[in-house]
């Protein structure tokens, strides 16, 4: 009798693949969304020009009105040289907290980036990444920095164990295209909230987002919900139904307070 083939006899066997999937009532693309509008820093990779290997690194995010991530780098960065030959790249948006960091939601999204080199564009990118994180107003503006979008084309949600879900970039987003009336007014409502609704911010941040005490104000605001800092807090308000106007927006806010105050 032959002896048997020993290549294939020590070979360990594979391990069982686990399949992804999202438990019932896990509601996945919801926390996707909510992760790509709260979280403000993300590991970005970028394709190293010179060796063609991965290359991390950390860099603060914003969000456009459609939720594409917005970018402030500098050209003299590596990150931002190696996009320049090769565009395409992921962040990974982690919540994090105490225990396990495996056991935390975290969102990562992949796409190309584009550097905003339009005046108009620039400047509305500008203002919406300003809001989100006013420090770097100290440097938005030096001669070597500038915004990048970066183009959506899938994400990959990991909610804690056993949550994990695979998405199109365009599932990530947020139609704006009837918002127009809504995106014309945000600058206004966003300071008549933080100048005469501070008690009603608060309440949604703590109420309905679960966040801490603390000094709430509105950074922005689109057709889904609006945008929360306190300090280096933030919370994401989605609100009931879609908003396309000042009228909607209004009508809104004010069922939102009306909720939190009964919890």
């Amino acid at each position: 009798m032959s002896e048997p083939d020993k290549s294939i006899a020590e070979t360990p066997a594979a391990p069982a693949e686990r399949p992804m999937g999202l438990p019932p009532g896990y509601d996945g693309l919801g926390e996707a969304r909510r992760l790509l509008r709260a979280i403000r820093t993300g590991a970005l990779a970028t394709i190293d020009h010179k060796t063609g290997y991965p290359f991390a690194s950390l860099v603060t995010v914003a969000t456009d009105y459609d939720g594409t991530p917005l970018l402030l780098m500098s050209q003299l960065s590596a990150h931002t040289r190696n996009l320049d030959a090769d565009s395409r790249a992921s962040i990974l948006l982690s919540q994090g907290g105490k225990g396990d960091p495996l056991a935390h939601p975290r969102l990562t999204v992949v796409g190309r980036a584009v550097k905003q080199t339009d005046p108009e564009v620039r400047a509305r990118v500008r203002a919406r990444f300003l809001a989100r994180l006013p420090k770097a107003a100290l440097y938005a503006d030096f001669g070597d920095f500038g915004f990048w979008r970066l183009e959506l084309e899938a994400g990959h949600l990991n909610g804690g164990f056993a949550k994990a879900a695979d998405y199109e970039g365009r599932q990530l987003l947020t139609d704006v295209s009837d918002a127009q009336d809504l995106l014309a007014a945000e600058a206004g409502a966003v300071a008549h909230m933080n100048e005469d609704h501070i008690e009603a911010l608060s309440l949604y941040a703590t109420r309905l987002g679960g966040e801490p005490d603390g000094r709430w104000r509105a950074t922005g605001l689109d057709p889904d919900g609006m945008d929360l800092m306190a300090g280096d807090l933030t919370a994401r308000v989605t609100f009931p139904t879609r908003v396309t106007g000042p009228g909607d927006l209004r009508s809104v806010l004010v069922e939102l307070a009306k909720q939190a105050r009964e919890r």
